[in-house]
């Protein structure tokens, strides 16, 4: 016997409702009782993945299917079979003119208009797409509507913002106010019965089998694709689906096999011109067959596409601007420090030339001066741009805050109270020593000058352990830090100062008493390992700086006794130390420090020719090379292959900076180290001495 509720079979959770209802005394009657013709418009709402009512009879009564839940609110547990003006009486007034023109035979679809609507969400204003179409019985008389639903309030209020965005930007974005069209389709009336929604709708609308055959299409894919059903049917629709897409296309189309429903899918279909539109899918799997709808939105998806790269642009220009004032703070500084280095060279040569060599050493003197200066400065730049050359070690800060107590005390003078609170327990970090030592300093420096009239600076070392909330407001990634925090009493600085302190070059100081790359050093260095510095500053009240470092899991190694600087011991007889350098004054400097210490000095000036050596039979005691080297490889490269023949090759690198790429973010192989640029001689010779006489 046939079921007469077969028609609800497949309708989900709405089917059940209507099942569970009571009809008795209902105007419709039972549901086995209910026409053909409503019976099959109802299976088509119940089955549909779109959001999809149905209202019947002269009173129009209210059906809906699963999708359309969520807009009901309040109203779910009642709605299905209520009367549409007692289901949606607070938005009769406004339905109800769109209702009366669709049942006069007057089909619309409504883009983005807006509803004030009681849905799960609560009271709020949203914006739909409404398609209205009257149903049709097998006489030609009007016995119900269709109307399909899609919430567009996310677009509507992302175009508000982009047009919002375009008013900041309206010289890079005025090639996008011709984008704003919108994707409204008229859709013709046509019969009321099963293939009727599948006409009107201007969304794509697809049946296929899981190997991707399509069985049937609605003429929409000719309005969005403009190809006709004829042409598609019984084709692969992978054929269609641009080639970047077809990978993710496939995964999609194994998930729905598996009996996965999917809410959004966005791919690539081609045109019958040729081109490719951005089709979003809802897809459902059905007995057998995969059904789906579809819709075009290649103008939202230009759109974003187009704001994307105005804000690059902008982003770009923001950039360059920055570069333009490190460039010209760069120029004034060194422009200074070269007119002291080279009037002192020139004032010598003089000197010597009248045999007055009397103040030859002031000049010298002067010109040495000059050149540390500019050394301090170019180590400044590089923590800023975190290009520095770092060595990283096991540290105890607190050991280490302690070892310069002593000298900060002295240089912030009797006028201000040092005080140290180092935490027990403190975990250790993996950083660079004289970076933190030299960073600590500045901090306590810029506290004192904060402190015109004295008071206390106080040193505080904690652990800190940041979640997911605390690491977003420091800017940092969640997990295990120690702090490192400089608190002075002084003069405090207003929010608009604070946002500007790690630019380079500004400062607050008084022209001449500050570069405007201290604090702008520290925020690069702490970058580099790993860290972050955060500011908190009031005006009359004072500031702090805290440094940030990622707690390091190993051990700390105990501080070896201090050794005596002198004169740097001689070679062994034979030893041969290659220098790589492609500046021949680098390379006559360390050559002739080489020779005075007894060594044998061999040069080259790339790393073609260094290599070449290296893979001779000439006795090499140790490598000193260049990281950035003509020749096709730079300096790691070339030790790295000279190391083939050579696997104990001792190798130190010289270089005024080091990118991570090379030096793989501070990590050396055994048997390597790195010296900066400028170098005193003396350091240099004993760094030698100590590479060849390790084992």
């Amino acid at each position: 016997m046939i079921d007469p509720l077969s028609f609800l079979s497949g309708g989900g959770e709405a089917a059940r409702m209507i099942r569970a209802r009571d009809w008795t005394g209902h105007p419709l009657g039972p549901p086995g009782t209910w026409p053909a013709e409503f019976r099959a418009a109802l299976s088509l709402v119940l089955n549909s993945p779109e959001s999809m009512i149905l209202a019947w009879g002269p009173d129009l009564h209210f059906f809906f299917n699963d999708t359309y839940f969520p807009l009901l609110g309040p109203r779910l547990a009642w709605a299905m079979g209520e009367r549409f003006d007692v289901v949606w009486a607070d938005a009769w007034d406004q339905a109800k003119p769109i209702i009366d023109a669709a049942m006069a035979g007057s089909p619309e679809r409504f883009i983005d208009l807006p509803w004030q609507l009681d849905t799960d969400r609560g009271s709020r204003e949203t914006w739909w797409t409404f398609s209205y179409s009257r149903v049709l019985d097998a006489a030609g008389r009007v016995t119900g509507l269709f109307i399909l639903t899609n919430e567009t309030t996310a677009r509507v209020r992302a175009d508000a913002a982009l047009k919002e965005s375009q008013g900041r930007l309206e010289s890079a974005l005025a090639e996008l106010r011709d984008l704003n069209a919108t994707l409204a389709q008229q859709v013709e009336e046509r019969t009321a019965d099963r293939n009727a929604l599948w006409t009107l709708s201007s969304d794509m609308m697809l049946r296929c089998l899981f190997d991707g055959t399509i069985t049937a299409v609605n003429p929409a894919w000719t309005e969005v694709l403009g190809w006709r059903p004829d042409e598609l049917i019984g084709t692969k629709l992978i054929a269609f689906v641009h080639p970047d897409d077809f990978d993710r296309t496939v995964e999609g189309a194994q998930q729905l096999a598996t009996g996965s429903s999917l809410a959004r899918f966005d791919n690539r279909y081609r045109h019958r011109d040729g081109g490719y539109r951005w089709i979003s899918w809802a897809a459902r799997p059905g007995e057998g067959v995969i059904n789906a709808v579809g819709r075009d939105f290649t103008a939202e998806r230009e759109r974003a596409d187009a704001l994307a790269a105005t804000e690059e642009a902008l982003r770009q220009s923001q950039k360059m601007e920055a570069v333009g004032q490190l460039t010209g703070g760069i120029a004034h500084d060194f422009n200074n420090l070269l007119a002291g280095i080279s009037g002192s060279l020139e004032l010598i040569q003089t000197r010597l030339g009248q045999g007055r060599v009397m103040d030859v050493d002031r000049y010298i003197n002067a010109a040495q001066g000059a050149s540390k200066r500019a050394a301090a400065l170019t180590h400044r730049l590089l923590a800023f741009s975190r290009r520095q050359t770092l060595d990283p070690k096991p540290t105890d800060v607190n050991r280490l805050v302690a070892g310069m107590e002593e000298l900060i005390r002295r240089t912030v003078g009797p006028a201000v109270i040092v005080e140290v609170m180092g935490a027990p327990g403190l975990w250790p970090a993996l950083v660079d020593p004289p970076q933190l030592e030299n960073a600590l300093l500045n901090l306590c420096i810029n506290a004192r000058d904060a402190m015109p009239e004295g008071g206390r600076i106080t040193i505080e070392t904690a652990n800190a352990w940041l979640d997911e909330r605390a690491a977003r407001r420091h800017d940092m990634p969640p997990g295990q830090y120690l702090s490192l925090c400089v608190t002075d009493t002084g003069i405090g600085m207003p929010p608009e100062i604070v946002g500007k302190v790690f630019e380079p070059f500004f400062t607050t100081k008084p022209l001449g008493q500050g570069t405007g790359l201290g604090l702008s050093m520290i925020y690069g260095f702490a970058q580099q390992s790993g860290g972050q510095v955060r500011i908190h500053s009031e005006v009359d009240k004072g500031t702090t700086v805290c440094l940030y470092l990622p707690r390091h899991r190993g051990a700390v190694a105990e501080e070896d006794p201090h050794t005596a600087v002198g004169a740097p011991p001689r070679a062994a007889p034979g030893e041969t130390v290659l220098v790589v350098d492609d500046e021949p004054t680098v390379r006559m400097l360390v050559t002739e420090v080489l020779e005075d210490l007894g060594y044998t000095a061999i040069e080259a000036a790339d790393s073609a020719a260094g290599l070449r050596v290296l893979q001779s039979d000439v006795r090499i005691d140790l490598l000193v090379s260049d990281i950035g080297l003509p020749g096709g490889m730079n300096g790691r490269q070339m030790a790295e292959a000279g190391r083939v023949t050579r696997p104990g090759l001792k190798v130190l690198f010289v270089t005024g900076y080091a990118e991570n790429a090379v030096l793989g973010n501070g990590q050396l192989d055994a048997g390597m180290q790195v010296i900066t640029k400028p170098f005193v001689v003396e350091v240099l010779g004993a760094r030698i001495r100590e590479m060849i006489g390790t084992a």
